[in-house]
């Protein structure tokens, strides 16, 4: 069975860890303080979930830092470095400031690439970046099932994360290489301007909507410009 190692208990950390653990996944959430993270495992119930340290948390086969990148994430993962080293790392982070009103990195770059710079060997895959925190309570909205972009320069690393979130209730887009994570971050950003302009926030979430489609299929306007052109 694969396990889940999730550093942090805030409102992002808790409700994955809780995910995956209904998933049926093996889930370490850690804290940086045992003990907080034993009390939020008792209250959870849930029995593929368990509590620990950091340490703990870094043993498991997927990893993911549940942490503010402003706040000092890559400083305090620094002492696990060898533990990272070859593991699945699940980057959920976006560089925003803290009134999620701007960004704290250059435009060029994004979150999931500076993890990657920094643990260079780590497989790091962006996902859940585009999810609020309040969407985990209750994923659909109405029928609907919302989307988690998920990149990475690693397929394999993609796939396995995938493939043990396959019973939570999100639909899971392979959005490509990892430097399209820059416009994951940017569409998050905005989907919570939108979001507080019109009252959602932070309750909101995208969905990538389409068909199959070929050249030319329904295309009324197609002829007349092919006629126009022959004309001219």
């Amino acid at each position: 069975m694969t396990t889940i190692g999730i550093l942090g208990t805030g409102r992002m950390g808790v409700r994955l860890a809780q995910m995956f653990a209904r998933a049926g996944q093996q889930v370490i959430l850690a804290s940086r303080d045992p003990n907080r993270s034993a009390a939020i495992v008792r209250g959870l119930g849930q029995t593929m979930l368990s509590s620990g340290s950091y340490e703990n948390a870094a043993d498991a086969d997927i990893v993911l830092p549940a942490m503010f990148l402003r706040d000092g994430m890559l400083e305090t993962l620094e002492p696990l470095r060898n533990q990272l080293d070859g593991k699945v790392y699940v980057d959920i982070s976006n560089p925003f400031n803290d009134t999620y009103t701007d960004f704290i990195l250059p435009w060029d770059t994004s979150g999931a690439e500076q993890i990657q710079h920094r643990f260079p060997k780590t497989r790091v895959v962006g996902a859940f970046k585009n999810v609020w925190w309040e969407v985990f309570d209750e994923p659909t909205f109405g029928d609907t099932v919302s989307d988690v972009f998920v990149v990475s320069d690693d397929e394999s690393a993609k796939s396995a994360l995938i493939q043990v979130a396959v019973n939570t209730p999100f639909r899971y887009i392979d959005a490509g290489r990892l430097a399209n994570a820059r416009t994951i971050e940017r569409m998050t950003l905005l989907s919570g301007e939108l979001g507080q302009r019109y009252g959602f926030f932070p309750r909101m979430n995208y969905k990538l909507l389409g068909e199959t489609w070929t050249p030319g299929q329904r295309d009324r306007v197609a002829p007349l410009i092919s006629v126009s052109s022959t004309l001219s």
